[in-house]
């Protein structure tokens, strides 16, 4: 066996990526509907915006920060974009995105701003701006939806459509993973992003500017957030002022479950988009297992903590005979 498939089996990706396979054993065992193309296109088109935004989430835990007000900056930013298209000042599918995008970076330089500038707490600060962003919400749009008829044809359907059989917004996703994949691995900003998380100190010593890199990483956090506000209003053809509500804990679980440390300097996107995959087989694998709807939240902790809790064991063992080996 080679040195690189050596490497590869004992780390915490292929064993997450064992359990995912199990679990959709399990699931497949109760519904033989599930392992269908019609099912796996389902999952990924409609958790699209979660594994993407589980990359700027991945970032920002990297450097040791958290963000719940992700939630809240894709409502923010999906309602603002559907509102100027209501009122006609949008004219079209891309400038509407890059208006999401837009209130999404500003929504998160004023998380990183107020964490960096401010010296407020990571979880204070976006806890504090998770309750502004929602408000702001319901302001903009006195509370009312904007509904499919609102929205330009040309937008719904590039969020609803598709090129080459794959969704147009799985390749959104899939081209920002491979960007940030090669970023963290082979550019100095993703070096510098490790290093602050890892030891902010020795980062500071070696003439890194950590605050410069935490506003980088809460800007990106917050440009995916702005990108899913507009391809969650598109793609289920409103917007709503409690859009989203809660999908930061989803965010948060899938960048655990795939190996990120809450601590700062540890986390890959391999990993998270491990993690991002089992948190949307377990959100659309409950409603189709015809489980009471009162366990389904209790189900699905049990089943992130018991995905969490293997991966962890089958880790340690293979680090274990790992040095094991090493010393024979």
């Amino acid at each position: 066996m080679s040195v690189g498939l050596r490497k590869i089996l004992r780390s915490r990706e292929f064993s997450l990526f064992l359990v995912l396979v199990v679990l959709c054993i399990v699931i497949q065992s109760r519904n033989p509907q599930f392992l269908t193309a019609t099912v796996i296109d389902s999952i990924l088109r409609n958790y699209s915006y979660t594994i993407l935004m589980a990359t700027g989430m991945l970032m920002v835990l990297l450097v040791g920060g958290i963000d719940i007000s992700v939630g809240s900056t894709l409502a923010l930013s999906g309602m603002t974009s559907a509102l100027l298209m209501r009122h006609g000042v949008i004219e079209s599918a891309f400038l509407a995105y890059m208006v999401s995008l837009g209130v999404g970076i500003l929504c998160g330089l004023m998380v990183g701003l107020v964490i960096t500038k401010g010296k407020v707490l990571p979880i204070i600060a976006s806890l504090g701006f998770m309750y502004v962003f929602r408000g702001m919400t319901f302001f903009i749009s006195g509370g009312q939806w904007v509904g499919m008829q609102h929205l330009l044809p040309e937008f719904r359907a590039f969020s609803q459509g598709a090129a080459l059989g794959i969704s147009n917004l799985l390749w959104i996703t899939i081209v920002v993973y491979i960007l940030v994949f090669i970023m963290l691995g082979w550019t100095r900003t993703g070096r510098q992003i490790y290093a602050v998380g890892s030891n902010p100190e020795a980062a500071m010593v070696s003439g890194i500017r950590s605050d410069n890199i935490k506003l980088f990483v809460y800007a990106f956090n917050g440009a995916l957030a702005g990108i899913s506000g507009a391809m969650f209003v598109g793609f289920y053809a409103s917007a709503q002022n409690n859009s989203a509500m809660g999908l930061e804990l989803d965010i948060i679980a899938a960048c655990v479950i795939g190996g990120v440390s809450l601590k700062g300097g540890q986390g890959t996107i391999p990993g998270v988009l491990l993690g991002a995959l089992m948190i949307a087989v377990i959100n659309r694998s409950l409603s189709l297992t015809g489980i009471d709807p009162f366990w389904q939240q209790a189900l699905k902790g049990a089943v992130i903590l018991i995905a969490v809790t293997t991966n962890i064991l089958v880790q340690r063992r293979a680090t274990r005979l790992s040095l094991a080996r090493r010393e024979i």
